[in-house]
């Protein structure tokens, strides 16, 4: 099964693919950790991301997609979680042709919807454990009391700089105009299902299981 989880910034997309990849044996597909790892790797691509990013300039679709179809290539029979990934209607429509490229396809679309307001109340409240990428807040969801994460013993908890009201509004206004297109798009395929983002992880999990199940 091949997913998408589309949702603004701070909706919880990323804790929800952890949960579908430690349940269901998926494999997240997160473009910001693709392209990390690839910066990383010392491969032709990875230089190639590497010059890019470190000039401070974005990397292209293209370089996106054939990061994407080298994770495609290999053998993942829990299918996989599109996270970060399309961000346009461009993207969508090269990410359909990779799908299909390689006798596979899309079998659902799920929007993370959310509240402005209470989504930007809940980001500005939230910090996550250097170490494993678990994500904590202090209102839902604190740091355990002995201060260690529960999911790997690390003390190392960081908040990130633009995790402030100011910031997650612009990027909020960034996804809204060049991502919510994709909503009608997917909507018109008959691949888009909603969930509440903004409940408890395991109620918006088990929306979420709702949807795959069907």
């Amino acid at each position: 099964m091949n997913i998408i989880l589309l949702g603004p910034p701070g909706a919880g997309k990323g804790t929800q693919a952890r949960k579908l990849v430690a349940e269901r044996g998926m494999v997240q597909l997160s473009t910001g950790d693709m392209l990390r790892e690839a910066k990383s790797s010392g491969t032709a691509m990875g230089n190639k991301v590497a010059a890019i990013m470190d000039a401070g300039q974005l990397v292209t679709d293209e370089i996106v997609i054939g990061l994407i179809e080298e994770k495609l290539e290999g053998d993942h029979a829990g299918g996989f979680i599109f996270d970060g990934f399309p961000r346009t209607l461009p993207q969508a429509d090269a990410l359909g042709d990779l799908l299909a490229k390689h006798g596979t396809t899309l079998d659902a679309v799920v929007e993370m919807q959310v509240d402005d307001d209470a989504l930007v109340a809940r980001i500005t409240a939230r910090s996550t454990c250097g170490d494993c990428g678990e994500v904590y807040n202090d209102l839902t969801k604190p740091i355990p009391d002995d201060g260690k994460c529960s999911n790997c013993g690390g003390t190392d908890f960081q908040r990130r700089a633009d995790d402030n009201e100011e910031s997650l509004r612009t990027r909020l206004m960034e996804y809204y105009k060049k991502t919510s297109p994709l909503i009608g798009y997917y909507y018109a395929k008959g691949d888009l299902h909603t969930v509440d983002g903004l409940g408890e992880i395991d109620a918006v999990a088990k929306a979420i299981a709702g949807v795959l199940d069907r």
